[in-house]
């Protein structure tokens, strides 16, 4: 297997794609936790987290997710590039005419209303009893309309893919 020598360009990259990966999106939600916390701390709220509790955290980061993520690259590039099973052909197929409900305006609504009409009616009592000063106690009823959402949502995405590979639009 060839790897490129440490002084290419393209390793170059690749170490810093790593390094972006392993520090720039835990480093920014830390940041901004920090920061967060920091604001807890000067209002001596009793929500703010302990220091050695963030301490914790870095080590874990640096401790768990950072060299993971070292060792994930490592085996990542080791492998061989993933080969198409089938040749494709340079001139793409044309298109057929689509239907209604695989163009964008109505893929958008649809992709939209059904998870709003699964939800609309707890958030409804939600907010009503929130509105009307009344404590809302039905927690574990609200995390099952949560579990709903998101087999809705799920089932609306495979249903909208399928709708867009059973029309054979590759540009989906």
């Amino acid at each position: 297997m060839w790897l490129p020598g440490s002084t290419s360009l393209w390793w170059r990259e690749v170490k810093s794609n790593v390094l972006l990966t392993s520090m720039l999106c835990p480093g920014i939600v830390f940041a901004h936790f920090f920061i967060l916390n920091l604001v807890l701390w000067y209002y001596s709220s009793s929500a703010a987290i302990p220091f050695f509790t963030l301490v914790a955290l870095l080590a874990l980061w640096f401790g768990v997710s950072v060299p993971l993520t070292f060792v994930g690259a490592y085996f990542g590039f080791r492998k061989p590039p993933i080969e198409q099973p089938v040749r494709t052909n340079q001139i793409p197929r044309q298109i057929p005419d689509q239907s209604v409900y695989t163009q964008p305006i109505p893929g958008i609504i649809m992709g939209g209303v059904l998870p709003f009409g699964c939800i609309f009616i707890q958030l409804f009592f939600v907010l009503n009893s929130i509105w009307s000063s009344q404590i809302y106690y039905m927690y574990g009823f609200l995390f099952l309309v949560f579990i709903i959402l998101i087999i809705t949502c799920s089932e609306t995405t495979i249903l909208l893919c399928y709708f867009h590979l059973c029309a054979e639009d590759y540009h989906w």
